[in-house]
């Protein structure tokens, strides 16, 4: 099969296009023909060497993946061969064929290409998670989103608004807030040109933010933090920014707000059926057509360079996708 191998932690230039062995999964393991491939901004930091874990080398990148069982476990139930799949699989996705195991791997509804659902896991999965289970956001309540237009952050706009707040959301360009927009923001702001917390002042009456999604971190995040409401939370999903910021935690002890980490991999694996009953939330919503995922761009495999490339440097809106090639047929 054809697969992207990291031979070193390099970033871009350590990767290379290979023929590799098709993986052989055991009793708890599917086996999976891949059609696509999510490309996500921890991708580029595991190749880099930057990631709070690093696989062994060598090794296959790439986290979530969707296409078609071909092989089942004898351990296993509800899942089966010729079932159209999407799955996380912390690396090993950039590949023809991956070995996952069955609780990492989820149905597609009829409706979903396999474009869509192999950007969909990570990012909905994380800002779902971040929402309901880690802030515990309430309908009425003001939620801010920096990084809006990325995968995460354009996730949790979508699903801020459906679970009923009101969602203002924030980025870098006009380009980048008119999408957030069209996902369901309330409200935006332009970091580049406007005055980040005057705005929110302005737009929330004097009153703060009761929830704050950051996926970026670096410089915003402290303003942030002093921008919530008395009983704020704070939500850490990462640091597309390329910094972690030091937040004085007297502005905690002030605001009597919460600093709260998410990490939805580890969620997903420490309490599975949990993680499950989020992602058929999730498929719900997405058959309802509350939810609406944006594909910023697809490349074939042989493209991988470029795709990481657009996420590591922040280029994109919403999500890249990598086809295998020759291109499988989608529904």
């Amino acid at each position: 099969m054809k697969a992207v191998l990291c031979r070193e932690l390099s970033g871009v230039g350590g990767l290379h296009l290979e023929e590799l062995a098709e993986p052989r999964g055991n009793a708890g393991q599917v086996l999976v023909r891949v059609h696509a491939a999510g490309v996500n901004f921890l991708d580029g930091l595991i190749i880099a060497g930057q990631y709070q874990s690093t696989p062994a080398l060598p090794f296959v990148p790439g986290c979530e993946i969707s296409g078609v069982i071909v092989e089942v476990g004898t351990d296993i139930t509800g899942l089966y061969a010729g079932m159209r799949v999407l799955g996380f699989s912390g690396v090993g996705a950039f590949a023809e064929v991956v070995a996952l195991d069955a609780w990492r791997v989820f149905p597609i509804p009829e409706a979903m290409d396999f474009a869509t659902a192999a950007g969909f896991l990570v990012t909905y999965g994380t800002a779902h998670h971040a929402l309901k289970d880690r802030a515990a956001l309430r309908a009425g309540e003001t939620l801010l989103v920096l990084g809006a237009a990325g995968g995460v952050g354009l996730a949790a706009v979508e699903i801020g608004r459906v679970m009923g707040a009101h969602v203002i959301a924030v980025a870098s360009s006009d380009e980048k807030l008119a999408l957030c927009r069209q996902r369901g923001a309330h409200a935006v702001i332009n970091y580049a040109t406007e005055d980040l917390r005057a705005r929110i002042k302005a737009l929330t009456q004097g009153r703060g933010i009761d929830v704050v999604c950051d996926p970026v971190g670096g410089q915003y995040a402290e303003p942030m933090v002093r921008s919530l409401r008395h009983n704020g939370r704070y939500l850490v999903v990462g640091f597309a920014g390329g910094s972690i910021p030091q937040i004085p935690l007297n502005l905690l002890l002030l605001k009597m707000a919460s600093l709260i980490g998410v990490y939805w991999g580890a969620f997903a694996e420490a309490e599975p059926q949990r993680a499950a009953d989020n992602i058929a939330q999730l498929m719900q919503w997405y058959t309802e057509g509350q939810l609406q995922p944006h594909v910023a761009a697809q490349y074939p495999l042989r493209v991988f360079r470029k795709a990481l490339e657009d996420i590591i440097e922040r280029r994109a809106m919403g999500k890249i996708i990598l086809l295998m090639d020759p291109l499988p047929s989608q529904p």
